[in-house]
């Protein structure tokens, strides 16, 4: 059997000078890579040269697709049509939680492989563990099983998924090689297609919380994604959706959870319910429910009935008392006036400093670690009214996450008009 044309070097020289890549370039590289025949600082130096030089659409289509094929593709034989959806990352952003066991209620199955937290952005399954006995690491055979009788399955992305992915995240996450949009959706969209799913949803997050900071950036992203999903056969819908401030009144793993709990049975912080139901709506569209009422489901309770056997199902007990924390350190207002800014990142770098996160992949987190916040945007407020609780079991983290807070806490006048909130929903793309 001969060898390709072409050497590693060559690839990373033709992508240095801006060059397009062939496919019998990207489908040579992705395979060694995963094989270990490229050398790592060989594919950082290509995906330096591509943060650089950029890849076309129909590079990022066929880089993606390579990701894809250096492992297993699900094949999800259910009776229901499936559905999944895809959040960039953001601060309190729950929406997962409450979105699964809502959209299977409504008739769909929700094959959702998460990840976990890195930096000041929660991971979905973090905030599961912290249900006494949940646990993340699902066989293909018991996704499907649970699919088939719960409609949900919330888990942790096997190694056969989209290894290739696997390796260079790592390896971008090391070489200051993370901003570039071709490698950010295909990276995304490698693992949800992977998947298995019919069709797909993504929340593209954009402000201060998000990575994508402007909306010109994150519909670039979102065009990408789309373009990716139709050409491997995904119905794929991206939703702008605004991360200035945090979504809902908490951020971190048990409390995050909770509140989850609480929109599940009907309550819960407006602005969750409403990106829950505005994300629900398009993913029924995509299911072909669209006469489905995702709100009439959501106050009916329902969705929290399969909740409940969503996470017994994955060995959990829905009905356990979730982990408190050993220490509450109260956040006060300085003066009075109204809270007018409450900036994303600063709440997720605190809740990431009180042990709700991790510094680097592997690390443990806290259950019980995060924000509760006491006060929302626009809401007049006193010195020395409780703006905040800092959850953690670590008392000496507090200094440095109450300085993270306070940082992007914004009280002005109090005959200062509060600004108008911006919509949750920026714009929605469709393929």
């Amino acid at each position: 059997m001969t060898g390709p044309l072409f050497t590693t070097v060559d690839v990373i020289r033709a992508k240095r000078d801006g060059l397009r890549l062939t496919d019998a370039q990207i489908d040579w590289v992705i395979d060694a890579y995963t094989r270990g025949v490229v050398a790592e600082e060989q594919m950082a130096a290509l995906a330096m040269a591509i943060v650089l030089r950029g890849m076309d659409s129909a590079e990022t289509a066929r880089w993606t697709a390579a990701m894809i094929n250096s492992g297993e593709r699900l094949v999800l034989p259910v009776d229901r049509p499936t559905v999944d959806k895809h959040s960039t990352g953001g601060v309190g952003d729950k929406i997962t939680l409450v979105l699964a066991p809502l959209i299977a209620t409504c008739g769909a199955a929700v094959p959702q492989l998460s990840g976990r937290g890195l930096g000041h952005t929660g991971g979905t399954l973090d905030k599961l563990e912290s249900i006494p006995g949940w646990r993340a690491e699902l066989s293909t055979a018991e996704i499907i099983d649970q699919l088939a009788r719960v409609g949900a399955v919330i888990a942790a992305a096997g190694k056969g998924l989209a290894p290739a992915d696997r390796k260079l995240y790592a390896l971008r996450d090391v070489t200051g090689t993370v901003e570039s949009i071709p490698l950010i959706a295909s990276s995304i969209m490698s693992k949800k297609i992977a998947a298995g799913p019919q069709s797909l949803v993504l929340d593209v997050k954009v402000g201060a919380g998000a990575f994508m900071k402007t909306v010109e950036q994150a519909r670039e992203l979102a065009a990408t994604m789309l373009g990716i999903g139709d050409a491997h056969g995904v119905a794929t819908t991206a939703v702008l959706t605004d991360m200035r401030t945090p979504l809902g009144l908490t951020a971190g793993n048990a409390v995050e959870v909770a509140e989850s709990v609480d929109v599940l049975r009907g309550g819960g912080p407006a602005d969750i319910v409403e990106l829950t139901l505005a994300l629900a709506r398009e993913m029924l569209l995509l299911a072909g429910l669209p006469e489905v009422d995702p709100a009439a489901v959501l106050a009916s309770g329902q969705a929290y009935e399969t909740w409940c056997r969503m996470i017994r199902a994955q060995g959990g007990d829905p009905e356990a008392p979730l982990p408190t924390p050993e220490h509450v350190h109260a956040v006060t207002a300085d003066r009075d006036g109204v809270l007018t800014g409450l900036d994303a990142y600063a709440v997720g770098v605190a809740a990431w400093r009180l042990g709700a996160g991790r510094s680097a992949p592997g690390e443990s987190v806290q259950p019980a670690a995060g924000v509760r916040l006491l006060a929302k945007v626009g809401e007049p407020v006193s010195a020395g009214q409780p703006l905040a609780e800092l959850h953690t079991d670590t008392p000496d983290a507090v200094p440095a996450a109450l300085a993270a807070f306070t940082e992007g806490v914004l009280i002005a006048d109090g005959e200062s008009s509060p600004r108008a909130p911006s919509p949750l929903v920026l714009d929605v793309l469709r393929s």
